[in-house]
């Protein structure tokens, strides 16, 4: 069962992560010690009266924490890139796929930069960095107090990988895997834990798009629906759910996830010109079908994002710009990439018709 503790600041009840000692709050950035395994809290700070600034220790990123968003309508997301640094297992674009998220989210879909949570190694404080403690609680902060008009985003760039499933609820016989930056030693983010925090809470009216940049990552929100779709755009839903009856949607709210390949491919790194423009080839794509207007339905953003990757020795003309995606996404080297992004939601829709929006 979950835990539900204060804030030590603000008072807002905060949804307490299994094992976790330690809890910051998305709203008014305080930090919450949890003594022991009780409810028991950090003596908090003094009250302030309502026109008082916060006096908790400054947050590196702001001097003035942000006022609390409203309680309706807000639009919240988690970015996260793991690069693995200094590491056999070193990724180069993944920290310029986030920031290129944030980008998007922040200057094309308006969402508010303060309600935007960057997890990444740059990240100077120690809570922000993609742990695997740390992305567990970043998960509970985007769903927490979530409501009707609310509008969450998950994006994820780094390693993915699979283990053996023994319950049966697999088509393929395999869980789906995040890899956070200390995974060696804590152990990876299944697919079941990911839909348990992120999908089966969500409220009716209230809708998640997740944006996974990762190897193994068709199914990895484990959504009831993947949309198989061939190269002619043409499109059938395969039926995902567990054989075991185990619910996996949502508790009536929606929820999409674009993933960077099926869930038996792998997904590409590219660094053809410098660490600056390294990139996941999925990440590169989805962002080019926004900003050449192929973003009107679910089904032209995979057409476009398939596209882009199929074509990757490029050919079809447009100059500068279709020789640059082809050096991103080739490394200069590679040729054709074997991946192809994959859509999946907890219910089925006409891809088609239905417009894609964040």
């Amino acid at each position: 069962m979950l835990m539900l503790v204060d804030c030590s600041n603000c008072l807002t009840p905060l949804q307490l992560p299994p094992g976790a000692q330690i809890i910051r709050c998305g709203l008014c950035d305080a930090v919450t010690r949890i003594a022991g395994a009780s409810r028991s809290l950090t003596s908090p700070p003094p009250r302030q009266s309502p026109s008082s600034s916060f006096s908790h220790a400054p947050s590196p990123f702001s001097h003035t924490p942000p006022p609390p968003p409203p309680a309706h309508g807000r639009k919240r997301a988690v970015v996260c890139a793991v690069s693995y640094k200094r590491s056999r297992h070193e990724l180069k674009g993944c920290i310029n796929d986030a920031k290129c998220m944030k980008y998007l989210l922040v200057n094309k879909f308006k969402f508010p930069e303060s309600s935007v949570l960057m997890l990444t190694e740059e990240e100077a404080d120690p809570f922000r960095r993609p742990t695997k403690q740390n992305m567990r609680m970043a998960l509970f902060w985007l769903v927490q107090g979530c409501q009707a008009g609310d509008s969450l985003v998950f994006h994820y760039s780094g390693h993915g990988s699979q283990q053996r499933n023994y319950t049966g609820d697999e088509v393929d016989g395999y869980d789906e895997t995040l890899c956070p930056s200390d995974f060696e030693t804590q152990g990876m983010i299944v697919d079941d834990e990911i839909n348990a925090t992120i999908v089966n809470p969500l409220p009716a009216g209230a809708k998640l798009h997740a944006i996974v940049d990762a190897c193994h990552s068709g199914t990895v929100l484990d959504l009831p629906f993947l949309c198989r779709m061939d190269r002619n755009g043409r499109y059938i839903w395969e039926d995902h759910r567990p054989r075991s009856g185990v619910w996996k949607g949502t508790s009536g709210g929606e929820a999409i996830s674009f993933s960077g390949c099926d869930d038996d491919q792998t997904s590409a790194d590219t660094s053809a010109l410098s660490k600056i423009t390294s990139t996941g080839a999925m990440t590169y794509a989805f962002i080019q079908a926004i900003e050449r207007g192929h973003a009107t339905t679910y089904g032209n953003m995979m057409n476009a994002m398939r596209s882009t990757i199929r074509n990757t020795d490029g050919g079809g003309g447009g100059g500068i710009v279709t020789s640059l995606i082809s050096m991103l996404l080739t490394g200069g080297s590679l040729g054709k990439l074997r991946q192809e992004p994959q859509l999946s939601a907890n219910q089925q829709f006409d891809v088609y018709t239905k417009p894609f929006s964040l």
